[in-house]
């Protein structure tokens, strides 16, 4: 695939006792600052938003501009790698699936597979009925959108006013027109206000419910690089952490070991 997205192999040397293969300088995407503070202020805004939307054209390659229609299944924060001037890679190709059409497509979603694919990025579609298509990477995608916004990982989110995850949270700024409270703290004083509401708006587009609301990758470049009006986001495919409790006291789905292991699940709204 010819694609600026992908790590880049720059040479390879190759003996009888070993082989090696030279890449690119790469880090991971990984800023918060609970970690590391410094990694979160050198990331400031205008780094943010071209992270943002350099994923977008990388995703927008992979379903319409490459040779196959593909998708990426494993979309996260620990999957994208940032060059020199923080452009943004993919890193784990291991899980992307090439198909021919754009409907749902059934797949079988092993227990061991719920642990890598649903850690806090998984659309309610895959995750309860195995089904994934150019949607789910786009669902990953919002929920990724919202973590760069905020430096904070949707799947260890808390707060201390509600138990909501970052996608609940999100959600509740958004609809009491505080959207801009979602940025990262260290970046604040120096983000666009505009950007920034507009990152958090369109990141909600993404994480809809209903597979058939969320835009394509060539929509969301459009909308991401545009100034004019969007849709108002309808119902979120989130779980809060009380409903999780309820969840997994109630389904047969997991067996008991399955479940405890699982303290990863932000599936869908109710």
């Amino acid at each position: 695939m010819k694609s600026t997205s992908g790590s880049r192999v720059c040479g390879t040397y190759s003996s009888s006792k070993s082989s090696i293969v030279a890449e690119e300088i790469l880090v991971d995407l990984y800023m918060e600052q609970t970690k590391d503070k410094r990694r979160s202020i050198l990331l400031d805004w205008p780094k943010r938003h071209h992270i943002i939307n350099g994923i977008a054209s990388g995703l927008l390659y992979l379903h319409q501009d490459s040779r196959l229609r593909i998708i990426h299944r494993d979309l996260k924060a620990g999957n994208i790698l940032l060059d020199l001037e923080m452009s943004p890679k993919f890193q784990t190709l291991a899980w992307l699936e090439v198909v021919e059409e754009m409907k749902p497509k059934p797949i079988q979603i092993r227990w061991w597979e719920h642990r890598i694919f649903c850690c806090g990025y998984m659309s309610p579609e895959n995750a309860i009925d195995g089904l994934y298509s150019v949607k789910s990477d786009v669902f990953s995608f919002g929920i990724l959108v919202l973590e760069i916004v905020s430096g904070k990982r949707n799947r260890r989110f808390s707060h201390t006013d509600h138990r909501l995850n970052l996608l609940g949270h999100a959600w509740t700024l958004q609809n009491e027109g505080r959207s801009i409270e979602m940025i990262d703290a260290s970046v604040r004083n120096s983000c666009n206000l505009s950007e920034v509401v507009r990152s958090v708006h369109v990141g909600l587009l993404f994480v809809q419910q209903n597979l058939a609301e969320r835009p394509s990758m060539s929509t969301v470049v459009f909308m991401l690089g545009s100034e004019g009006a969007l849709p108002k986001p309808k119902e979120l495919g989130f779980f809060t952490e009380r409903d999780l409790v309820e969840l997994n006291s109630s389904s047969s789905y997991y067996n008991s070991s399955s479940a405890n292991d699982l303290t990863i699940t932000q599936l869908r709204a109710r």
